[in-house]
């Protein structure tokens, strides 16, 4: 018998170990599912087929053939990897080019192209906020943006999500330090916006910078598809936009558009840039692709749109709480985490593949199930899904 003590560093794995097996005992893990398919409007799972309504392929391109295909001629060209940093060996025309293209895309000076979404936060904020600034998010910001914050020698602060008042106070607070407001665009877990115009007001009167994380809006928001600085028509207003290429772009790696100057300087300090690899160049003729369709092909959007507004209304028609989404982030709002555990499971045994989440990833008592729908997604698919959830529902007792 080995005995586990607690000043071994491992300690807090084996417990995790054995709650988690506890959890999977009680049919109550739902993560790392193993797809085996194109991550289209339907999936499958163990021999199964599902219809996934858990992904962020908002436009459906990454099973557009042109999309495809650029990425096949980029490998052969290429190769699969640049095998080093942007800054030594690892820039290649493809990215200089997908750049000006995000720049021009974005009515911005300049732009720069990280390996990840994740990465791209924490580059770009520990660059920015250093010491003696601040930056301040709203509480329902991503992971990403806490960590950059983590990382940068400033500090930061939080308020409500979406309370401008609260804003306000914390722009009141060290009137001698610069600040940085990096809020999220469309927030992942509950499908509503940020208050944009409030912020850009309150920017103003202070005289701080606005990153705005877009990462759920391209593709999706703005008459054009630029998120939600376009759909709010505050772009100019706007100083950083920051996206990535795994949500509507079809693919993985993340970008900054702003000012050449501040493009400049986090090209050159942002550690997140200068010690990772490169974009594979697969990726970045992919995105570059995805953006070309985004440009020329807005009927894309707009069968997003209505199958959006088709699943939100059908959802509210059964009696399910939606909370404050206008996008085609869905949540279904359960509230109690076991709950939303057993109408996930009846939900997988039905055919409907969803994402739970929890506390902490969301506030106590607000536990749900994440929804999204695809502009491939048919009528068909979506009615099947909603009919899942009805009997679900009535099954777990919450309709």
């Amino acid at each position: 018998m080995v005995i586990i003590m607690k000043t071994d560093i491992f300690s807090k794995c084996f417990d995790f170990y054995h709650q988690l097996e506890a959890v999977k005992k009680a049919e109550q893990y739902f993560y790392f599912r193993t797809i085996s398919s194109i991550q289209g409007p339907e999936v499958n799972i163990n021999g199964r087929r599902f219809i996934m309504l858990g992904s962020n392929n908002y436009l459906g391109l990454t099973e557009d053939q042109r999309v495809k295909e650029a990425a096949i001629k980029a490998i052969k060209k290429y190769g699969t990897g640049c095998a080093g940093s942007r800054l030594l060996n690892g820039t290649i025309d493809l990215h200089e080019d997908l750049e000006a293209q995000i720049a021009e895309f974005f009515k911005k000076e300049a732009s720069i192209v990280f390996a990840t979404g994740m990465q791209t936060n924490l580059g770009c904020i520990q660059a920015l906020v250093t010491q003696d600034c601040v930056a301040i998010l709203d509480k329902f910001d991503h992971a990403s943006i806490i960590d950059g914050c983590r990382l940068a020698s400033g500090c930061f602060k939080r308020y409500p999500h979406n309370d401008m008042q609260s804003l306000e106070r914390l722009l009141q607070c060290e009137p001698e330090k610069p600040k940085l407001i990096i809020v999220d665009g469309v927030f992942s877990m509950e499908g509503d916006l940020t208050n944009l115009p409030g912020i850009v007001d309150l920017s103003k009167q202070y005289g701080v910078r606005i990153m705005l994380d877009d990462a759920h809006g391209i593709g999706v928001m703005g008459k054009n598809g630029r998120g939600t600085a376009e759909h709010f028509g505050l772009e100019e207003e706007t100083d950083i936009i920051m996206g990535t290429f795994s949500k509507s772009l079809a693919t993985i790696g993340g970008f900054i558009a702003a000012k050449r100057e501040v493009i400049e300087y986090v090209k050159h300090v942002g550690r997140a840039l200068l010690f990772s690899a490169s974009l594979a160049p697969p990726l970045a003729a992919a995105a570059s692709m995805a953006f070309k369709i985004i440009k020329t092909e807005p009927e894309r959007r707009k069968k997003l749109w209505d199958n959006a507004h088709f699943w939100a209304e059908g959802l509210k028609t059964l009696g399910f709480d939606t909370g404050y989404s206008t996008t085609p982030i869905v949540p279904v709002i359960i509230g109690n985490t076991d709950k939303t555990f057993e109408m996930c499971r009846y939900l997988e045994e039905n055919g409907v593949f969803v994402s739970p989440v929890v506390p902490p990833a969301v506030p106590p008592g607000r536990a749900l199930l994440r929804t999204s729908v695809m502009a491939t997604h048919t009528q068909k698919q979506l009615e099947r899904a909603l009919e899942a959830f009805a009997q679900a529902g009535r099954k777990a007792g919450i309709i």
